[in-house]
């Protein structure tokens, strides 16, 4: 995982504010809240893309993520705002690959990468739709910054 924000490709900004709900017997973020913010960027990401949930469901369709992987650099605390990076790396017939950093300030706090599987409500394997994949090709560009 780099933690890199690239400039070749919209990189969409989600701010959160750590609650005290959120914290573990450390005083810290608990590491399963991150996860949380990670998905809360990605549901507003696609949102904002006009890919929305209620859009895909409507449509009959469903991004399943199907594999996580995830680095801890440093401790968030309540009260602390953080915010979420998050951009699409590549985008296969069925697969696409998210990459999200989490920053308070300038400091890097978490990293993730998701695979996110495309399919029908009933969770059966389904081709990208072209319109989304030349969706996220349009966001790539070499005029983009982050």
């Amino acid at each position: 995982m780099g933690s890199q924000i690239p400039s070749d490709r919209e990189v969409h900004t989600t701010s959160v504010k750590v609650r005290f709900y959120e914290l573990d017997p450390y005083d810290h973020v608990n590491h399963t809240n991150y996860f949380s913010y990670f998905e809360t960027a990605r549901i507003e990401y696609l949102s904002d893309m006009g890919w929305g949930l209620d859009v895909l469901k409507e449509n009959g369709w469903q991004f399943v993520v199907v594999d996580i992987k995830a680095r801890f650099l440093a401790a968030a605390r309540y009260g602390q705002e953080l915010a979420i990076h998050t951009w699409i790396e590549q985008v296969g017939r069925v697969k696409s690959t998210w990459h999200q950093v989490l920053y308070r300030g300038e400091e890097l706090i978490a990293e993730i990468e998701v695979t996110a599987a495309f399919t029908d409500l009933e969770g059966r394997p389904r081709r990208i739709p072209a319109q989304f994949v030349e969706h996220m090709n349009s966001l790539r560009s070499q005029d983009q910054t982050s």
